[in-house]
């Protein structure tokens, strides 16, 4: 790791002494396979920046399923705690096919105690959702995420098989699968990654038209040192930010609301004065932990997108537990909240719903990630707009349909994301 933010985190004894805590994993990542049927061109897994080693495995074994488990499930105990999610994730989670799927919820079932509730999450492409696997996910109530772009034309453009062909086709024959009568009950919602060259409402209609019961719009991963297209340095250029708006517009001012997009629903929380349940906005802790095929522990795989070796640890579930990362300065500094942020972002009022953008968007070469969001003016654009949208309608008619329906805090996030909003996946 290169010799910058958080190497030089303080460690857990001495914050501890100034009366800080570290928080416990509530939410497990486990790559069920390594490998992806795509070669989606924003991949931060395959395309972009460090790419997965060939070396390592392309599925999770047996022996690390129930390494993984015991591993879990010593945390949980030792920690108290009475619910946790687990989001299984690849490259492609459903190449480990039926034997895949169900062995890790033996596995799971085995060792991880009865008085812990475990949310099971499954992000997918969704080209390899058939009955015969959709059965297994409803025996085990694991919902299910699907990555779709929008459009024909914009799936197509960005998330295509290695020959060149699109893969919108396939994916709509598993989402209508999922969708349909039997299976309905799993459909968690569907995850986007943005393409402002693209129309932002038919994008969003796009995704409408399958009443998703929540939506994720994803903001490709760049930095300041790799900067996502279309994002240069100077703050008067916010194409991210009034595409998002466009959308919000949209979503904000119908009667009933159609789907909840997590982005916007997380940012009118903490309008509102909740906390952030997301590592796209805001400051609460993060609390996710990663397991690659190998046993390998990482932290959101989204930060492969900053350097080769970013979301590294040097721990494995077959030598390691949990607790250890838990001490790990990158993780530590993940959890410190508003004393990991920028100078920059500390002195700005729209911290508290900020928070500084995702950590992966931070990343500047030579100052590490304390830095503000490389998205920071598109965010500014978009939190104003929303505040102000706010603002006006709770003026008005606290009682309308709009108060009503976007004012609530939502729910507990059920991942991606990110991936993550923060649906951390390569799906």
């Amino acid at each position: 790791m290169p010799d910058e933010w958080p190497v030089d985190t303080p460690g857990v004894d001495s914050l501890a002494g100034a009366g800080w805590s570290v928080k416990p994993f509530q939410q497990f990542v486990l790559k069920l396979h390594g490998q992806c049927n795509l070669t989606c061109d924003y991949c931060y897994m395959y395309q972009f920046g460090e790419q997965m080693s060939s070396s390592r495995s392309k599925i999770m074994s047996p022996v690390l399923m129930r390494h993984s488990s015991r591993r879990i499930a010593e945390h949980v105990i030792r920690h108290r705690l009475t619910k946790i999610e687990i989001s299984l994730h690849g490259g492609e989670p459903l190449l480990a096919g039926v034997t895949g799927l169900t062995s890790i919820v033996t596995e799971l079932k085995c060792h991880v105690p009865d008085f812990v509730v475990v949310d099971l999450v499954l992000q997918t492409n969704g080209i390899l959702l058939t009955e015969a696997i959709l059965d297994v996910l409803l025996e085990h109530n694991i919902q299910v995420g699907v990555s779709l772009d929008g459009s024909q034309e914009t799936h197509d453009k960005h998330r295509r098989y290695r020959d060149d062909r699109g893969s919108y086709a396939e994916v709509i024959k598993g989402l209508e699968l999922l969708t349909s009568e039997r299976y309905r009950t799993l459909f968690a919602g569907l995850l986007a990654v943005i393409d402002v060259e693209e129309d932002p409402l038919s994008t969003y209609e796009g995704l409408l038209k399958f009443a998703p019961p929540s939506v994720d719009f994803l903001l490709p991963h760049g930095n300041w040192t790799e900067p996502p297209p279309h994002r240069s340095e100077n703050p008067s250029e916010t194409p991210y930010g009034h595409w998002l708006t466009a959308v919000f517009d949209r979503w904000f001012d119908v009667p009933e609301q159609e789907t909840e997009v997590r982005l916007f629903a997380e940012i009118i929380n903490m309008i509102l004065g909740g906390q952030s349940r997301t590592e796209s906005v805001g400051t609460s802790p993060v609390a996710l932990i990663t397991v690659n095929t190998d046993g390998s522990m990482e932290q959101v795989d989204t930060l492969r997108s900053a350097y080769p070796g970013a979301p590294a640890t040097g721990l494995n579930v077959l030598t390691n537990s949990f607790d250890d990362a838990l001490h790990h300065p990158a993780v530590v500094a993940r959890q410190i909240g508003v004393a990991a942020l920028a100078d920059t972002c500390r002195q700005c009022e729209l911290m508290k719903v900020c928070g500084g953008g995702h950590y992966a968007h931070r990343y500047r070469q030579g100052s590490g990630f304390r830095n503000p969001s490389v998205y920071c003016a598109d965010l500014t654009v978009l939190i104003n707009h929303i505040r102000d949208r706010v603002r006006t309608s709770l003026a008005g008619d606290v009682t309308s349909p709009e108060a009503r329906c976007h004012s609530q805090p939502a729910g507990p996030p059920s991942h991606p994301p990110s991936p993550g909003g923060s649906r951390p996946t390569g799906a």
